[in-house]
């Protein structure tokens, strides 16, 4: 009998399923090109319970990425309730930042996961849309970012923090690369 798509995981496959991305995290972070196979052994699970759990790599990596990313994701409420919209924008694209420079390998995996395909769009699904969307929203009210700009513009301008090597002064491009985006968003802001 087939699971619906919608319905609850069993414990037991809920069990592995998390065991299976708290692998993964430490394995593609460590490196890019971890086996599918040594993540399977290393969470206790054949390759068919990875498999039906994660039928590609590229879904593994995506959502090993979407687990831990929601920490970074919840940041932008926090930083709405504290900071000026676009203070708390350039915050939270610091806080990114810094959340893929330390998971230097799970950066290196999300680069070659999305662009297999030539796209970084997938990357704007989930919790980082949400607070992309929240950022955005609270700019374009408060008249400090140009009309318009929708997620997925922002993904993709950031896009470049996928390329930044880890290992250099990566805090430096990072905030030079940043800094441009936001100066990009607020051309043509009312306010200005």
């Amino acid at each position: 009998m087939q699971q619906k798509k919608d319905a609850p995981l069993r414990s037991d496959a809920q069990r592995n399923r998390e065991r299976i991305l708290e692998v993964a995290l430490a394995e593609l972070t460590r490196s890019a090109d971890a086996p599918l196979s040594a993540i399977a052994k290393k969470a206790c699970v054949g390759q068919g319970t990875l498999y039906r759990h994660f039928p590609n790599r590229e879904s593994l990596v995506l959502e090993v990425y979407r687990y831990e990313v929601q920490q970074v994701a919840d940041a932008a409420a926090q930083l709405l309730e504290t900071r000026p919209p676009d203070r708390a924008l350039r915050e939270w694209m610091d806080r990114l930042a810094q959340y893929a420079m330390a998971k230097a390998g799970l950066a290196d995996a999300m680069r070659k996961a999305t662009t297999a395909r030539g796209t970084l769009t997938s990357l704007g699904h989930g919790a980082v849309t949400s607070a992309v969307t929240l950022l955005l929203e609270a700019n374009e009210q408060a008249g400090t970012i140009r009309p318009g700009v929708t997620p997925d513009d922002f993904v993709l301008a950031i896009a470049g923090l996928w390329q930044i090597d880890p290992h250099s002064d990566w805090q430096q491009r990072a905030g030079r690369l940043l800094d441009l985006v936001m100066d990009g968003l607020r051309a043509g802001a009312p306010s200005r």
